[in-house]
């Protein structure tokens, strides 16, 4: 008997190896398959504004890199003590606006550039829900937990979505020919809005994702890290304790789709090896200047180079080493 009902996947038209310039934008599922590619040593920027929930708010940011005019301090808001971008993550809030500013600015410098040179774009949206200053009617990445009233709470329509981001897309293609795009919908439920609530936010994403990749075929593919999470695990033990976020189990698991969808089997073996450098590069020796220590050293040294010399852009590899 089975007990699940598999999510087939057919392989992804958006290939990803280790060729490949990614940038990874969106909400906090974005941050752990961002963080598995990281690991594995692939060429990732994750989240230059930190993590973002709605689609409104992640177009606003690609295109702010695409015109990477620096922010200013008329651009924060002062709050509880701290300097805040409603554009950004509290990761890039700050004591004073100065400080604030040059988290923002640095990273958005960096991020501009990689920009430049990607080849393949991973978004995931989290929530259609969003909230607007009730002032001017923008829309906030984040609200700093300003007092409510200052907000309007709406959900946005498939049409809204699909008016952004077809707009952002034909304008990177124009720019970046060989760009492609992979799209996902966070299986993180968003219970606060209610289970009814999160279920027409969800639904509204995959319709929205759904019309953005049908129209670019050639540049676009959707991964169903939702419908997984859903449907092939659909029992709680698979969620963390929060009964919202996937569990670090179901992380894995999703990643491991991803990997087997969007990579060749070359990539995924060297991913391997990465994964088990990675880990290697991150223990803690008990007695670092030991002999046995000084082994250990020498021989992931060894595996290092040894992988460096058989990937497709060893320049690539060594930056990630060196962070």
């Amino acid at each position: 008997m089975t007990f699940t009902t598999p999510v087939h996947i057919p392989p992804s038209r958006v290939r990803i190896g280790y060729a490949h310039q990614l940038l990874v934008f969106g909400s906090c599922f974005a941050e752990a398959i961002g963080a598995r590619l990281a690991d594995g040593l692939f060429c990732v920027d994750l989240n230059p504004f930190g993590t973002l929930y709605n689609p409104l708010s992640v177009a606003a940011a690609i295109e702010r890199l695409l015109a990477p005019r620096p922010f200013t301090e008329a651009e924060l808001i002062h709050h509880a003590d701290a300097y805040h971008s409603p554009l950004h993550h509290s990761d890039f809030s700050a004591p004073t606006a100065t400080e604030c500013l040059r988290r923002i600015n640095d990273r958005l410098a960096h991020s501009a550039r990689h920009l430049a040179a990607a080849d393949r774009l991973i978004v995931t949206f989290g929530t259609a829900y969003v909230y607007r200053w009730r002032e001017t009617g923008a829309v906030v990445g984040n609200c700093h937990k300003l007092p409510e009233r200052c907000f309007t709470r709406t959900r946005l329509t498939v049409d809204e979505i699909v008016h952004t981001w077809t707009a952002l897309m034909d304008t990177l293609h124009r720019q970046r020919p060989a760009l492609q795009w992979l799209f996902t919908v966070s299986p993180v439920r968003h219970l606060r809005d209610g289970a009814h609530e999160n279920a027409l936010s969800k639904s509204t994403l995959l319709l929205a994702v759904d019309q953005l990749v049908s129209r670019c075929p050639e540049r676009a593919d959707y991964f169903p890290a939702y419908e997984i999470m859903m449907d092939e695990l659909r029992d709680y033990r698979f969620y963390a304790d929060d009964m919202c976020h996937p569990s670090p189990l179901a992380v894995r698991y999703i990643g491991e789709r991803f990997e087997a969808a969007c990579m060749d089997p070359q990539t995924r073996q060297w991913l391997s090896r990465a994964e088990a450098i990675h880990r290697d590069l991150q223990h803690k020796p008990f007695h670092p200047d030991s002999e046995a220590h000084r082994r250990f050293v020498a021989q992931t040294t060894l595996k290092l180079h040894q992988l460096q010399s058989e990937l497709p852009c060893p320049s690539t590899f060594e930056s990630h080493l060196s962070t």
